[in-house]
């Protein structure tokens, strides 16, 4: 078999070369159109896909080189092998079926297009070849080198090309124009590469003819072979766009449905694309925003945010992008937002995203939690603040003094315990709202006392509290004397002017404990040394005072429970007349014997007995049992006189004492002129309610007079608005009145002021005849002391009262 050497003639049929370039793009189009459901197939569908996709793209392969194959006309007679016009088709639908299943995943990266188009340009090229030799001929067919290989390199870059633009633009599947140049491209790779193909084939007619052998088939017959297979395509498109129209469809009969969901609900749901630019708006974010759709549709999700959270927010963003790691996606996050107005809201949100042919997206479903927030605030407020005064409450104070003592440094710091001292007596005048807004006052005024560092809270009642970093015993008594300084200032109380004093302790850290309980138990133990030392003042704890406390302690216990077993009696001092020297009357002085810690004197146990709240039980009783006392004398035939009872500033303050002073002399049968109550001066602090008081108790027909006068506060212009019948002068003048020229002028001061004033004066504490000799050279009215005698039981009084009897 010996070639001629010349080569056979060939030429194109241009209708036949058109159809062969139109199928080529058909095919593409209908195997892109395929493959752009590829990445969101799952599973069992996606396996469909592939195949649907591989078969059309490889049939029209195929059929466009058979077409172009009967394009194709040569100066011989030429019939085709079918069994290699069969096994042509395999290559092609083979390449075509590992591209789409390459592309079918999530992410077509760059390495995955090119491996793509590496296959779709093998199956095109092993097609085109392998179908070339199925051509039966009286010639040998031979290749341009260089040809064979341009059509290689042109199905592998046209091909490449055609996938990028599939794979790299958004929105493929509803812009078909896209679509269609890809299919373009496609076709174009595959016609180039055929007729660049049979533009390298070179037919050598052989010199002697010979008869062909094998299976062939002529034009006619691979006519039909053609015509089936575009029919086939045809069925493929057919089935393609049903489907695509079912699924767009479903689409917009989903995207209503989520369009109405959205619409509807209460809560705000804005959806962001990749470039965080909003694409979803809706009524709920309208109203929480205060921006119309209209406004902020393409607008940056950043136009929500405070500015100060921006950069945090691209940051995320950027981390997100580049390790798909979700830190806030999936979860509910608490925000701040920014409304239209600026105005700035807490709200929460949950986060989601989902990715399509169209790209990235992020959707944030919002809710306003302003008020839930308002409401943690409160219920934390309630937790850890002073309804009251607004300060922090023990919890509070007890958690800052936790976290000063865990930094566990050696810096001291002092704490302040202050208890107001006459708070009760305010609070029983004027009742207890007045004395909530006495509190709020003694607040504002403390609060000017503190530094930034400080912790001023209210443990409740009158009990505040001051903890002060960085403060040693010298700066701790300057800064107690501060607050001591502003409280002495007049308080303003229902048009009144109010004084109080409080008593401070203090503990220091770290010499007075290192634990919480011990700092506050020893400030408290050192503010109550302040009150026993006369109040309006502080104290520094002292390792001593813990002893005072356990006794002060015990007696409290025991001061409530002697009471009801009769452990007090009521001693009597005779008061007399300094001109003749005549018994004018008695002082009831209460005393306590313990059957265990034997006589307690009462300048122990009658503070103890105010600050517990014993003194109105004691002082019913010191009441009672001084009126049945003095009828018993009378009964007996001694002279009537007075017997003068002291009455606290807390039993002043209740609002029964008128109540409770009749019913004492109801139940003795003593006639109210021979009762005095004896009141001190911080009753005269509350002038107009003290006022209103006293004249209830007059009203009664008892005598009143002011106890231990100078010794207080009290205005000098309020004597004369009291209807009091007696000023007692202070023993501590009494005493000196020989030897202090200073006293010896106050006392005289206050006898003619008194007579001034028409007031009866009597001198307490009087013990030597030269004291008396004054007295009555000054013309005070009445003395009472060890002079005439100390205060005596009852019983031991009769022998004193014996001259006094009435004769029978």
């Amino acid at each position: 078999m010996v070639p001629i050497e010349h080569h056979l003639h060939s030429t194109y049929s241009l209708p036949l070369v058109l159809l062969s370039i139109a199928v080529a793009v058909f095919s593409a189009f209908v195997s892109l159109d395929i493959s752009s459901r590829l990445k969101y197939a799952e599973r069992v569908s996606r396996i469909r896909w592939v195949s649907a996709g591989a078969l059309s793209l490889g049939l029209g392969i195929w059929a466009m080189h058979f077409i172009g194959m009967l394009a194709f006309h040569l100066e011989a007679d030429v019939s085709y092998h079918i069994g290699i016009v069969i096994a042509s088709i395999i290559p092609a639908i083979i390449s075509s079926g590992f591209a789409f299943y390459i592309v079918s995943r999530q992410t077509a990266r760059p390495r995955d297009l090119v491996i793509s188009a590496v296959f779709i340009s093998i199956g095109i090229v092993s097609m085109h070849y392998v179908g070339m030799e199925a051509m039966q001929m009286n010639a040998v067919l031979t290749y341009d080198p260089f040809m064979w290989l341009l059509s290689a390199v042109v199905a592998f870059v046209a091909s490449l090309v055609g996938l990028y633009l599939l794979f790299s633009l958004p929105d493929v599947s509803r812009f078909h124009w896209r679509r269609l140049v890809c299919s373009l491209l496609i076709g174009l790779a595959v016609s180039g590469m055929h007729y660049i193909g049979m533009d390298a084939a070179e037919f050598t007619p052989l010199a002697t003819p010979q008869a062909l052998t094998g299976f062939s088939m002529d034009s006619t017959l691979l006519a039909f072979w053609i015509g089936g297979s575009v029919t086939t395509l045809f069925v493929l498109m057919l089935i393609s766009l049903r489907n695509e129209k079912q699924l767009e469809r479903q689409s917009i009969e989903l995207e209503t449905k989520f369009q109405s969901v959205i619409e509807s609900a209460n809560d705000a749901i804005i959806v962001a694309d990749a470039e965080r630019r909003i694409v979803q708006w809706n009524h709920g974010a309208e109203r929480l925003f205060g921006y119309a759709a209209s406004e902020v549709l393409g607008e940056s999700i950043t136009l929500i945010m405070p500015e100060r959270f921006k950069v945090a927010h691209e940051q995320g963003m950027k981390r997100y992008r580049q390790t798909r790691e979700a830190n806030v996606i999936g979860r509910t996050v608490e925000l701040v937002g920014l409304r239209k107005d600026g105005t700035e809201f807490p709200f929460e949100m949950s986060l989601g995203t989902w990715e399509t042919e169209a790209g990235l997206f992020f959707s944030s479903i919002i809710r306003d939690i302003s008020e839930r927030k308002q409401i943690e605030e409160q219920i934390n407020d309630l937790v850890y603040l002073d309804t009251l005064t607004g300060l922090p409450n023990r919890r509070l104070f007890n958690d800052r003094l936790d976290a000063l003592l865990a930094q566990g440094s050696e810096s001291t710091f002092s704490l302040f315990y202050i208890d107001l001292d006459n708070f009760k007596v305010i609070n029983d005048r004027f009742g207890h709202s007045s004395g909530d807004v006495f509190l709020r006052q003694v607040t504002d005024r403390l609060l000017t006392t503190i530094t930034k560092s400080d912790t001023l809270a209210r443990l409740g009642g009158d009990e505040f509290v001051i903890l002060s970093p960085n403060t040693g015993s010298n700066l701790a008594a300057h800064r107690a004397q501060q607050i001591t300084n502003a409280l002495n200032q007049p308080f303003l109380l229902e048009s009144e002017d109010v004084f109080t004093s409080l008593s401070i302790g203090i503990s220091l850290y770290p010499s007075d404990g290192r634990t919480a309980d011990d700092l506050l138990k020893n400030a408290d133990i050192a503010m109550y040394r302040a009150k026993e030392d006369g109040k309006n003042g502080f104290q520094f704890f002292t390792k001593d005072m813990n002893e005072s406390v356990a006794r002060k302690s015990q007696l409290a216990m025991a001061l409530r429970k002697g009471i009801g077993r009769g452990e007090f009696s009521i001693h009597y001092q005779p008061q007399v007349h300094l001109e003749t020297e005549v018994l004018i009357g008695v002082e009831a002085l209460v005393r306590w014997t313990h059957p265990e810690l034997g006589m307690i004197s009462p300048s122990e146990f009658i503070p103890i007995a105010e600050e517990t709240g014993s003194i109105h039980r004691l002082g019913e009783y010191v009441l009672n049992e001084a009126c049945r006392q003095n009828k018993a004398w009378q009964d007996a035939g001694v002279e009537p006189f007075r017997v003068a009872v002291n009455i606290s500033a807390l039993q002043f303050a209740q609002k029964d004492l008128p109540d409770i002073v009749s019913q004492a002399l109801e139940a003795s049968g003593l006639a109210p002129e021979y009762l005095e109550l004896e009141l001190t001066e911080t009753v005269i602090q509350s002038a107009q309610s003290a006022i209103e008081t006293m004249e209830e108790l007059v009203a009664l027909g008892v005598h009143l007079s002011i106890d231990d006068f100078g010794t207080g506060y009290s205005s000098l212009s309020y004597l004369k608005l009291f209807p009091i019948d007696t000023l007692k002068i202070d023993q501590h003048f009494t005493k000196n009145i020989e030897t202090d020229s200073k006293d010896a002028a106050l006392v005289k001061t206050i006898i003619r002021m008194a007579h001034e004033l028409g007031l009866n004066v009597i001198a307490e504490g009087v013990e030597t005849k030269a004291q008396v000799a004054f007295l009555k050279a000054e013309d005070c009215n009445q003395a009472q002391g060890y002079y005439y005698n100390k205060p005596m039981p009852a019983e031991d009084l009769d022998s004193f009262l014996y001259p006094y009897k009435k004769s029978v």
